[in-house]
């Protein structure tokens, strides 16, 4: 089967606010971390939700921002089968930080005319900083319940 393309989905939860205001610091790290030039629009939907869509030579991103949710929905999309865009994928992941991902790999392309198409699907969700946040998690608790 030959594979035309890949493409990633990422779902990040529960990121670190103060990773999430700064559409340019966003913008900037994508541009560190593509190499080529890639060209990047952003758009601030609200005073909460913003986009950032980019095209490079081996393919295009999008991101769309949630501050308050602490939540980054992000599609990335590469040409060729050699590509990868897990490295994309693990420097968004340092970036913002998050306690949870879920990610979805797809290998996009020709799989064949005379039988059904099933594309073949990875789906992968894991925790974050379980311990870490636990902890913080059983104080408040505590605190809210002594009030």
């Amino acid at each position: 089967m030959k594979i035309l393309a890949r493409q990633l989905t990422l779902d990040l939860y529960n990121c670190e606010t103060n990773r999430l205001g700064n559409v340019d610091t966003i913008k900037d790290t994508l541009k560190n971390v593509i190499g080529s030039e890639p060209r990047l629009v952003s758009e601030v939907i609200d005073a909460g939700h913003c986009s950032i869509i980019g095209a490079f030579a081996q393919g295009h991103i999008a991101l769309h921002v949630y501050r308050e949710l602490r939540y980054v929905a992000v599609d990335i999309f590469t040409c060729t089968e050699s590509d990868e865009p897990e490295a994309l994928a693990k420097t968004l992941r340092q970036f913002f930080r998050p306690d949870k991902i879920k990610s979805t790999f797809l290998k996009r392309g020709d799989f064949g005319l005379e039988r059904e198409i099933k594309p073949k699907i990875k789906v992968r969700v894991a925790p974050l900083r379980r311990v870490k946040n636990a902890g913080a998690k059983v104080v408040k608790k505590l605190v809210r319940r002594d009030k």
